[in-house]
């Protein structure tokens, strides 16, 4: 595209859209992430009066720090029916759009239950990278038809740019887990190791025969023995 086809609209745009990505950062959790996301995208898509991700973990869909309280329960709607913008904008297509969620055949049941919460339109977005399916972006008007194509593109910009910094998110929260995992499991092991007097190839396996017999994760098995642990020497000290 030369100088003379770019638009002073479409430079505008360019800059505000590339401020707000800056302030995408993955946050220490995901939660905190989600909700900078969600706040951006209320003040940059056009249309957007409530806006909410909805995460995909083991396959369920969860709401994670909707702007208020009637998204929280639009998106709770979506996954309990198992229909809507947000579960086809993640389990079929890209992009999904209503301007009369009501009249819309596509999701009947969803459709009036969000028509009686003061929902007319809806966008919903995918989330996702190279290498994960997040969930999805979900935008709300009370208003007909607010979502134009413009909304669109803008829409899909910002969830593209928002997709890597949750993927970053969850990548440092896992980082996070395993090292706690970690540690907890090396302080079990310690404890075995000058209690029962073995070796710490054989304090791990006690701690895994012990996960197996219990059918309990490995983590939550150190993590018992070394709180129960703690309790006990604060209960006799």
């Amino acid at each position: 595209m030369t100088d003379e086809l770019i638009r002073p609209a479409d430079l505008e745009l360019a800059d505000a859209l590339s401020a707000v990505v800056r302030t995408l950062e993955p946050e220490p959790d995901v939660g905190r992430t989600v909700g900078n996301i969600v706040a951006a995208v209320a003040t940059t898509v056009p249309g957007t009066e409530d806006a909410g991700v909805s995460l995909l973990d083991s396959g369920v869909l969860k709401t994670v720090a909707p702007s208020s309280e009637r998204v929280a329960r639009l998106d709770e709607l979506q996954h309990e029916l198992g229909e809507g913008p947000c579960v086809d904008a993640v389990f079929a297509g890209t992009v999904y759009r209503t301007g009369d969620i009501r009249a819309d055949e596509r999701w009947p049941k969803f459709g009036a239950a969000a028509a009686e919460l003061g929902i007319s339109s809806m966008l919903a977005i995918r989330l996702f990278t190279g290498k994960a399916l997040l969930g999805a972006l979900n935008l709300f008007s009370s208003e007909p038809d607010a979502f134009d194509e413009s909304a669109v593109h803008v829409g899909s910009l910002f969830a593209a740019h928002a997709a890597v910094a949750l993927a970053g998110a969850r990548g440092q929260a896992q980082l996070r887990d395993a090292l706690k995992s970690r540690d907890v499991i090396s302080m079990a092991k310690g404890i075995l190791m000058e209690r029962h007097r073995v070796t710490d190839d054989q304090a791990f396996d006690l701690l895994v025969r012990a996960s197996q017999n219990s059918n309990r994760k490995l983590y939550d098995v150190a993590h018992w023995l070394v709180t129960g642990t703690n309790t006990a020497i604060e209960a006799g000290s």
